[in-house]
C-alpha cells in the first residue's frame, strides 16, 4: 500500500484544530489503513490525521502489545493525574527532542471504527502517546510546551531548514540538531515514537 507524505513543522495544516468525524465510511477505513502504513514506515507508534494533511479527529497507533496497531475516532480525555517529564519527539518535528512534562494518568474515552466506545485507563509512555496524538488534533506541538528560551532556539533551527532546505524538517534532507547539541553531533537515539531511549542503537 502506498504511504503519505507526513507534513511537517511550517505546514499550516499542523496548528488548525481538526474537525470531529462526523461518518465512518469505506473511504475513511482506507484511509486509516494507509495512515498505518505511513506509520510504520516512518517508523513510528502514532501518527495523527493532520500530520498526513487531513483535518481530522482521529489517529492510528501501536502500542507493540501484540494487539497490533488501533483507529481512536474523536477522542477525548476525561480526566488527568500527576506528572512525568520525559524527553519527546515527533514525526512533524525531526530530528529535535526535549524533555517535556505531561499527566502521567489520563482517563480517554472515544470510539473505533466499529462505533464501538473505547474506554481508557492509561499512564507513563502509553498516556503520552495518547495526549501527543490528542495534540495534533488540536493544532498544537511539543514546541508550545517548552520555555521561552529552548523555544527560540528550536524555532531558529527550524528556520533555518525551511530556509536553506526549502522545506520544514525532512529527515532525510536536513541535519538533526537535538536539543543541548550542535550541528553535526549525532541525534539521540530514538524509539518509534520518536523519544530518546538510554542505550537504543
Amino acid at each position: 500500500m502506498s504511504t503519505f507524505d507526513i507534513r511537517y513543522f511550517g505546514d499550516p495544516v499542523l496548528r488548525a484544530v481538526a474537525e470531529e468525524v462526523t461518518t465512518v465510511d469505506g473511504a475513511l477505513v482506507k484511509i486509516t489503513e494507509k495512515m498505518i502504513t505511513t506509520m510504520y514506515e516512518a517508523p513510528g507508534i502514532g501518527l495523527a490525521a493532520p500530520q498526513v494533511g487531513i483535518g481530522k479527529r482521529l489517529f492510528v497507533y501501536d502500542l507493540h502489545d501484540g494487539a497490533g496497531a488501533k483507529v481512536l475516532v474523536n477522542p477525548v480525555i476525561k480526566e488527568s493525574r500527576g506528572e512525568w517529564t520525559y524527553d519527546e519527539g515527533c514525526l512533524s518535528v525531526p530530528g529535535l527532542s526535549w524533555e517535556i512534562v505531561r499527566p502521567n494518568e489520563i482517563h480517554l474515552v472515544g470510539f473505533d471504527l466499529d462505533g464501538n466506545e473505547v474506554d481508557v485507563e492509561a499512564d507513563e509512555l502509553t498516556s503520552r502517546l495518547y495526549q501527543h496524538e490528542m495534540d495534533h488534533l488540536d493544532g498544537k506541538l511539543l514546541l508550545d510546551y517548552l520555555p521561552d528560551d529552548e523555544r527560540a532556539d528550536a524555532l531558529r533551527v527550524l528556520r533555518h531548514r525551511i530556509l536553506e532546505q526549502g522545506h520544514a524538517g525532512d529527515p532525510a534532507k536536513a541535519p538533526a540538531v537535538p536539543k543541548g547539541a550542535r550541528a553535526g553531533e549525532p541525534a539521540p537515539a530514538k524509539n518509534r515514537f520518536g523519544i530518546s531511549l538510554p542505550g537504543l542503537k
